[in-house]
């Protein structure tokens, strides 16, 4: 009577089970390297709330370096990860992928570069503007948003994701920039915020740890007004910063 089981079924299990445990053990290295990186950028991002924006370039090298650690670290997770279903595996990398987006968002609505030396096909936004998703993926030469193959890619839930991130660490430093002295950026603070705010009202949100940190967007918009009207009533907003709030409130 043959046998019901062919023995070499288990070899073949164990081989893919030591695939898996392989593969996992590599994505874990080179997710603990991004991990890293993104620590150092935002150790040194963690600086603005204590220094003048007039000192901001001091910060700028270490920032920069840190951010082009991180897009070389995401080079290599995309190479590796992409050989494998991305949806197996990409719980081990979107926590971190979210706060290396937030930290290029927050450093470059700051004004810092995301290049050493920028090539003449580089990335550049002004402080105050916000990077689109395909100016991140760009900057992090990675796609976003893929449905066509099964590939390494950043999702529009991670970019938003960060962006609410972004949101909470702006309106911290709305806070301790007026204790700087600075209170132009307060007030424009107040503006990016309460826009994005209302750009997120129109979004359909099914994803529901991404509608409840949406939410949480309201009383970052209340705390920034609350700066800007606290500011208002001592007299206390530069005669720019009045301008360009009221050129924000027309459009």
């Amino acid at each position: 009577m043959a046998p019901m089981i062919d023995p070499a079924l288990f070899d073949q299990l164990k081989a893919k089970i030591e695939e898996d445990a392989t593969v996992r053990k590599e994505l874990d290295q080179i997710v603990d390297e991004l991990n890293q990186h993104v620590s150092f950028t935002q150790g040194i991002l963690s600086r603005i709330h204590s220094t003048p924006r007039s000192k901001y370039p001091s910060l700028a090298p270490q920032i920069t370096q840190g951010i082009s650690s991180t897009k070389a670290t995401i080079s290599k997770l995309s190479a590796y990860a992409s050989n494998y279903p991305y949806y197996k595996y990409n719980h081990k990398w979107t926590r971190t992928l979210q706060d290396a987006i937030t930290a290029l968002l927050l450093s470059s609505w700051l004004g810092f570069p995301s290049s050493p030396s920028p090539s003449s096909d580089a990335v550049v936004s002004e402080p105050g503007n916000l990077l689109t998703p395909e100016q991140v993926g760009s900057i992090f030469a990675v796609p976003i948003n893929l449905k066509d193959r099964d590939s390494f890619h950043l999702t529009t839930e991670e970019y938003l994701l960060a962006l609410v991130n972004v949101v909470d660490e702006l309106s911290r430093l709305a806070m301790n920039s007026v204790t700087l002295g600075d209170t132009s950026i307060a007030v424009q603070i107040a503006g990016f915020i309460k826009d994005l705010h209302a750009g997120f009202q129109v979004l359909n949100l099914k994803n529901d740890i991404l509608r409840k940190r949406v939410d949480s967007i309201k009383y970052a918009v209340k705390k920034a007004e609350d700066i800007v009207y606290d500011l208002s009533l001592r007299n206390l907003i530069p005669a720019s910063a009045k301008a360009a709030e009221g050129e924000s409130a027309a459009q």
